[in-house]
């Protein structure tokens, strides 16, 4: 039996979600760097002066102090996307209840730069774009949902995305979407197996012990192999997925609606 690489004797608690999100296109990797979806640290340090000076005395200096809406965890009343948040600073809501603010271009991506660290200055700002497009992406053009699953719909063959938006940060699902290997969690690894009867069984680790390795395999099934009946066992380093060739907006509008998969609440 050939092992390609070394497995610790149980994963079973490191089950942790990834997202693998196909080429929309399926040519030539992305050339795109983590900088072409994130605001810079200017932008951030920028725009904690601003909050400071202009929303900080109604949002509060932690962004919570108006009900229903907590900036810093990213909890809004009228649409998540940065353009959303944009509009409802330059336009104001509620009667004038929260005034429009006659803020330039640069000032407002500051402000959305600063929510979007998390109110940390020293943080990471990735750019969030229109969910709803997003979920239009997902199913379509990103080719997502031929892998994933969501909320019982689609197969098993990639991570179930359900709950990804709870337990993942904008920044983390960044870098799986243009670095899927880099990012690629041990357990969650692609595998392929020779069974002693020829049978040659390809699939995602789920669990893998001294004795034993969980799957899902290629045609989705839940599989148990012992590993005294494989001739070949090969765990791959590399994705299955590459890194996508979608657009930045694209990128931004998919992040948007991951954030939206929350699970059962």
């Amino acid at each position: 039996m050939r092992y390609i690489l070394p497995v610790s004797a149980c994963c079973l608690a490191m089950w942790i979600t990834g997202v693998a999100v196909p080429s929309h296109s399926g040519g030539a990797l992305s050339a795109q760097g983590f900088d072409d979806h994130r605001y810079t640290t200017t932008d951030i340090e920028n725009g904690s002066r601003l909050y400071t000076a202009e929303c900080a005395l109604c949002h509060g200096s932690n962004g919570d102090e108006v009900d229903g809406v907590n900036l810093r965890t990213g909890q809004f009343r009228r649409g998540s996307s940065d353009d959303a948040i944009r509009a409802v600073v330059a336009s104001g809501v509620g009667g004038g209840r929260m005034p429009a603010f006659d803020l330039s271009e640069e000032e407002l991506n500051g402000l959305v730069a600063f929510i979007r660290a998390g109110f940390d200055p020293g943080g990471v700002a990735v750019r969030i774009g229109d969910a709803e497009a997003g979920r239009a992406l997902f199913a379509g053009g990103g080719d997502c949902a031929s892998c994933h699953r969501v909320n019982g719909a689609g197969p098993l063959t990639a991570p179930d995305l359900s709950d990804i938006g709870a337990i993942r940060t904008p920044a983390a699902l960044q870098r799986v979407l243009l670095d899927p290997d880099g990012s690629l969690i041990p357990i969650n690894r692609p595998i392929r197996a020779v069974t002693r009867s020829g049978e040659t069984v390809e699939g995602r680790r789920l669990n893998e012990d001294t004795y034993s390795v969980q799957l899902i395999d290629s045609h989705g099934r839940l599989r148990s192999l012992i590993k005294a009946d494989l001739v070949e066992y090969e765990v791959s380093q590399q994705a299955t997925m590459r890194p996508t060739t979608l657009s930045s907006e694209q990128v931004a509008e998919v992040i948007g609606y991951l954030m939206t998969l929350q699970g059962v609440r």
